[in-house]
C-alpha cells in the first residue's frame, strides 16, 4: 500500500495506491489567484474537510492531511504520505 502526493497541472493530488490501476484519489490541492483550494475525500457531506484560499501549497497539504482521508479506504497503521511529490503520469 502506498500513499503519496500527485504533481498536477495546477496543484497536487493525495493518492492512495494498492497496485497498479489500483488507485483512489482521497484529497487534493490546487492552485488558484488567491491562494489554494484543499480538499479532503468523505463519504457523505461534510464541507469542513474543504477550505479556499489558503495561503501556501504546504500549508493546504497540512490541512488534507490532517483529516487522514486514507483512512476510509484503509485500516493500514503508521501509513503516512511519502515525503516526495511524484510526477503526473
Amino acid at each position: 500500500m502506498e500513499l503519496f502526493w500527485r504533481a498536477r497541472r495546477k496543484g497536487e493530488r493525495l493518492i492512495l495506491s494498492s497496485g497498479p490501476g489500483q488507485e483512489e484519489e482521497v484529497g487534493g490541492v490546487r492552485e488558484t489567484k488567491t491562494g489554494f483550494d484543499a480538499f479532503a475525500k468523505t463519504f457523505g457531506y461534510d464541507p469542513g474537510r474543504a477550505q479556499k484560499d489558503i495561503p501556501s501549497m504546504n500549508e493546504a497539504k497540512s490541512f488534507v492531511e490532517a483529516f487522514r482521508p486514507w483512512e476510509l479506504f484503509t485500516d493500514i497503521e503508521g501509513l503516512e504520505p511519502e515525503s516526495e511529490v511524484r510526477s503526473e503520469d
